[in-house]
């Protein structure tokens, strides 16, 4: 037999035996527990990176200062004055022309004839009486 033959032969001897039905089972529990852990190991890097997103948006909504309870609408010219609004107003919350003030001013634009709003009521809610 020829030095070929003889290595030949002996690679048909190494791969001739196949793995059993057992090993195989082995095998596959093995893959389905490495693919499990590193499914496993992203969804706690998500949930990580989400509950940091969380906890920042609660950070910033604990940091932001609270809607002002009146508001000023003001002209083209920002020395207009408009309208008086509740702070929560919706008509006043399309609007960006309006400003935060405070209660002794909204009484002091009513005063001066500046109209209350005529959904919130701004008027009614200070208690104003002309």
């Amino acid at each position: 037999m020829t030095l070929t033959g003889q290595a030949h032969s002996r690679i048909e001897h190494v791969n001739d035996r196949s793995p059993s039905r057992l090993e195989l089972l082995h095998f596959a529990r093995r893959v389905v527990v490495q693919q499990a852990k590193a499914a496993l190991a992203q969804l706690d890097r998500w949930i990580d990176e989400e509950q940091r997103r969380e906890a920042g948006r609660r950070q910033a909504e604990e940091m932001r200062p609270p809607p002002p309870e009146w508001l000023i609408e003001r002209g083209l010219n920002k020395d207009n004055l408009v309208i008086v609004h509740v702070g929560d107003c919706w008509s006043a919350a399309e609007n960006s022309r309006c400003v935060g003030i405070a209660r002794a001013q909204a009484l002091d634009a009513l005063r001066q004839q500046v109209p209350a709003c005529a959904h919130c009521r701004a008027d009614v809610a200070l208690g104003f009486m002309e």
